[in-house]
């Protein structure tokens, strides 16, 4: 990503944009796709970018990052510990008692149903905790 869209002004959903761009392989179509889903779930949500180059989503404080490494796509949900799993999606960060993350790696499906029903649960825990 060139340096001036990295600028503290610049729109994040555009950063993101091109960090997807940028990736340009199963990485970025995997973000893609889930930032999509993201957007489903909860259409309110906040894009956000942080820490140099994180894509995170808020609704009354943070649901989830999408950070991106070489072999992996891990979302980590901020107060993912205090979250219902049923269908068991959370597969990394499972000894914290904060947070929980997704690694998703190049084969893996995502179940978009659960993965939805996942947002809109961090939401609603966010908006419950902001009254």
């Amino acid at each position: 990503m060139n340096k001036s869209a990295t600028t503290e002004a610049a729109d994040p959903s555009l950063l993101i944009d091109a960090r997807i761009k940028d990736l340009d392989d199963w990485r970025g179509k995997t973000l893609a796709r889930v930032r999509a889903l993201i957007r489903q779930a909860v259409p309110e949500v906040v894009e956000e970018w942080k820490w140099r180059g994180v894509p995170v989503w808020s609704d009354h404080g943070i649901i989830c990052t999408g950070e991106t490494y070489k072999s992996v796509v891990k979302l980590t949900f901020a107060k993912g510990a205090s979250l219902e799993d049923p269908s068991g999606l959370f597969n990394s960060s499972l000894e914290g008692n904060t947070r929980r993350a997704i690694d998703l790696h190049e084969s893996d499906e995502v179940d978009e149903h659960a993965f939805k029903a996942l947002i809109k649960s961090a939401a609603a825990l966010n908006r419950s905790k902001a009254r």
